[in-house]
């Protein structure tokens, strides 16, 4: 068994991965790629995830992309430490979690991702270089020819603010009657949206996180747990890189 995580540390779909790798006690070779390189968008990586984005799961050289999909695959393959339910109504609840959280609150964060961090790197480019580079991205070549020059325009990002707070309230209710988001036991539903979470308390929007104790005592225990400690290294918080974003203690 060789498994392999093509991967960016502050990326928040392969911290999901990781998460899921850690908790599962399943070792890897964390292979990181560099963004600004733009080597998710080169030829010999695009071969293994043609739509170029991270992560990508190699195992024993045959890959497995996206991320939720590869968290679903290595409870399959990985079965003995399970991070499913283990009966097919709660499985189904489980995957509507999952179907949620890519929908809603993984989209929404990248507005203030880009917004806060990554829009700088836009800002001296011509407008033909914005949209070449938005033409480089297999997937999200909208997401990016939508993107101004100095990042999102307001109401992009008020719609961004509501759906991630949608989702906290949403949380927040089904956490009132169960110790984790499908009934009391741990699963890849929670896993799916920590990195989100962490995301909007790293941006400052930790304020979207108000008036919901089920899920702050959610998010106490997931922070208790070793593999988030394992997977929050270094470098995997975008105020780690661009230390601007840094809030004093």
């Amino acid at each position: 068994m060789e498994l392999e995580l093509i991967n960016h540390n502050y990326s928040t779909c392969s911290q999901k991965v990781r998460l899921c790798l850690h908790e599962k006690g399943l070792p890897f070779k964390h292979t990181q790629i560099d963004f600004r390189a733009k080597d998710h968008l080169k030829p010999e990586y695009l071969k293994l995830n043609p739509n170029g984005v991270v992560p990508t799961l190699l195992h024993n050289g045959r890959p497995v992309i996206d991320s939720s999909v590869i968290m679903e695959y290595l409870e399959e393959v990985f079965p003995e430490k399970p991070l499913q339910p283990d009966n097919p109504y709660d499985r189904a609840r489980m995957r509507a979690w999952l179907r949620f959280i890519e929908e809603v609150p993984t989209a929404a964060i990248r507005v203030p991702s880009f917004n806060a961090a990554f829009s700088r790197h836009y800002r001296d480019m011509s407008d033909a270089e914005i949209m070449a580079n938005a033409d480089d991205r297999p997937l999200r070549r909208e997401f990016y020819r939508s993107m101004g020059r100095e990042g999102f325009e307001d109401s992009a990002v008020q719609d961004s603010n509501d759906r991630l707070r949608k989702t906290v309230i949403r949380m927040d209710s089904t956490l009132a009657d169960s110790a984790w988001l499908v009934g009391d036991d741990l699963s890849l539903a929670d896993f799916c949206v920590v990195p989100t979470i962490d995301r909007m308390i790293d941006l400052g929007l930790d304020f979207l996180l108000d008036d919901a104790p089920h899920f702050a005592r959610w998010w106490a225990a997931i922070q208790s747990r070793p593999a988030y400690d394992r997977t929050y290294i270094p470098g995997s918080r975008v105020s780690h890189v661009y230390q601007d974003l840094a809030r004093s203690a």
